[in-house]
């Protein structure tokens, strides 16, 4: 089964979720106010598609769907969460860039998103080990 990656991105009033550059032969958007919503209305869209194939007789090619944040959606969605100084201490990525990315005055470059994907996947690791007495 061929894996497609759903972007997620927050536009000025809500987040997307999209296929992009597939080689598939359909394409599907989700929408919603939260990350949440745009997720579960991409999985409706999906759905939908799915069953108009089968309706109108096409081959329906099923795929693994791997959803993706751009840097400044993840970094929006979550700032109830992290602030810039923590977010600094655990990517090692300047405050002020990191605000540049945000505000898409700056994008990242393709070294900068795998070091600060790296380690908040490490920072994810290290909570998930975490066991109180």
């Amino acid at each position: 089964m061929k894996k497609v990656k759903v972007f997620i991105e927050k536009g000025a009033d809500e987040y997307s979720a999209y296929m992009d550059n597939t080689p598939l032969s359909y394409s599907c958007l989700g929408t919603g106010a939260t990350v949440d919503e745009a997720i579960e209305d991409f999985k409706a869209s999906y759905a939908e598609m799915r069953a108009y194939y089968l309706s109108v007789g096409k081959k329906f090619e099923e795929v693994e769907i791997e959803f993706r944040y751009d840097v400044p959606s993840f970094l929006q969605e979550y700032a109830y969460a992290f602030t810039l100084a923590g977010l600094e201490r655990i990517t090692g990525v300047n405050q002020k860039q990191l605000g540049h990315y945000i505000s898409g005055y700056r994008k990242p470059s393709e070294k900068t998103i795998r070091k600060i994907e790296d380690k908040i996947q490490d920072f994810g690791r290290q909570l998930c080990a975490v066991r109180f007495a």
